[in-house]
């Protein structure tokens, strides 16, 4: 890092938004963990349980898009927290293949448990932070988790559009088929 005159030139790692963002993440786990306790509750289990709480029902697809927890780890994690009688599963109402997530009393109860000492360790991460720059902060970072929730919807779009197009250009490199005239003989 070297400054020049008020602006701070970042070089190598320190320049790294990703490399960054990890290293943040890092000790905001960090810091979940100490106060959530050797026995509390995950980050992830915190996320699935608080967002099944909103909405109870919600199927393993809408707990994706609500935690933004990639499917496969979301599939072993439900599978484990029925398994610790923190969650209940149905069959879905909506969708028969589907099966719906709901809190039981002890999902319900470590919820309870667990929300005093997520908000001791986000009170925690945001004291590194001078005051002043703390909402801005959160802002950016809800601008951030924006774009990742709008991603698929965005992939989507786009795989629809590039097929459109591959469509197009392939009908527009075919010469139609000539129409013939059939001329009858004087």
């Amino acid at each position: 890092m070297v400054k020049s005159g008020n602006k701070v030139r970042r070089s190598g790692l320190a320049a790294s938004p990703s490399h960054l963002m990890h290293r943040a993440l890092q000790l905001a786990l960090d810091i979940y963990a100490e106060e959530a306790g050797p026995d509390g509750l995950t980050q992830r289990q915190f996320a699935v349980l608080e967002a099944v709480s909103h909405r109870s029902g919600l199927t393993q697809t809408d707990l994706v898009r609500a935690t933004g927890i990639d499917r496969s780890t979301l599939a072993d994690l439900v599978a484990r927290m029925t398994a610790r009688g923190l969650l209940e599963r149905e069959r879905s109402t909506l969708d028969a293949r589907a099966k719906a997530v709901r809190l039981s009393a002890a999902g319900a109860a470590a919820l309870e448990a667990a929300r005093p000492k997520v908000e001791a360790a986000d009170k925690r991460i945001l004291a590194l932070l001078p005051k002043a720059k703390r909402d801005g902060f959160l802002a950016r970072l809800a601008e951030l988790a924006g774009e990742a929730d709008a991603a698929p919807d965005k992939a989507k779009a786009e795989a629809k559009a590039a097929k459109k197009a591959a469509k197009l250009a392939k009908k527009a490199g075919k010469p139609e088929k000539a129409k013939l005239k059939l001329v009858e003989p004087a």
